[in-house]
């Protein structure tokens, strides 16, 4: 009687570091010469610092342990931080979309609670979101904030009831605030 194969098993890995280059060839080719399959992967550059996290799968089990002690090295070389967390089957399992997609893009002043309070409305309404990026544009004496966040509503919500509802919410925080549908694409 023959065995089921051993499912994969899979890590979610946070690399955080100064800003240069190599650090993506270097995360890379630890996880090649592990035998890894990068499956999913976000990477950015947030004042300077260099933040990446990846789902990671091996055909072959192996520790947690094992994994950041291959980091090591790059980690002393290059003053990176690496974490590790090993994934239940159960969180591995991807979810497409159910409703519509928006971007929801906040212009304004620079200060504190414009994330909270955008985060907060769309919270209490059980959207999800599914991406997030911040950023001060601008000259340093007046810069603006940019919040750009990608939601998934729920379907008895659309892009129009969201728009209708940030809408005080912009003028309470004097900041401009869009709303527009995206068109998954299916390939």
């Amino acid at each position: 009687m023959s065995q089921a194969p051993l499912p994969n098993v899979h890590f979610a890995l946070t690399v955080i570091g100064k800003d240069r280059p190599g650090i993506v060839a270097g995360v890379a080719e630890i996880l090649f010469r592990l035998g890894c399959n990068i499956e999913d992967s976000s990477c950015t550059m947030l004042a300077g610092e260099f933040a990446m996290i990846l789902v990671v799968a091996h055909g072959k089990p192996f520790s947690k342990s094992r994994l950041l002690e291959e980091f090591e090295p790059l980690c002393r070389e290059m003053e990176l931080s690496v974490l590790a967390r090993t994934l239940k089957l159960d969180e591995l399992t991807f979810r497409p979309p159910c409703g519509e997609i928006c971007v929801v893009t906040v212009y304004g002043a620079d200060r504190p609670g414009i994330v909270y309070h955008v985060s907060r409305l769309l919270a209490d309404r059980y959207i999800s979101i599914t991406d997030l990026n911040t950023r001060l544009i601008g000259p340093e004496d007046a810069p603006v904030y940019v919040l750009t966040l990608e939601a998934e509503l729920p379907d008895h919500i659309n892009c129009d009831v969201i728009s209708a509802l940030l809408k005080p919410l912009g003028l309470e925080l004097n900041v401009e605030i869009s709303v527009r549908s995206v068109t998954p694409v299916s390939l």
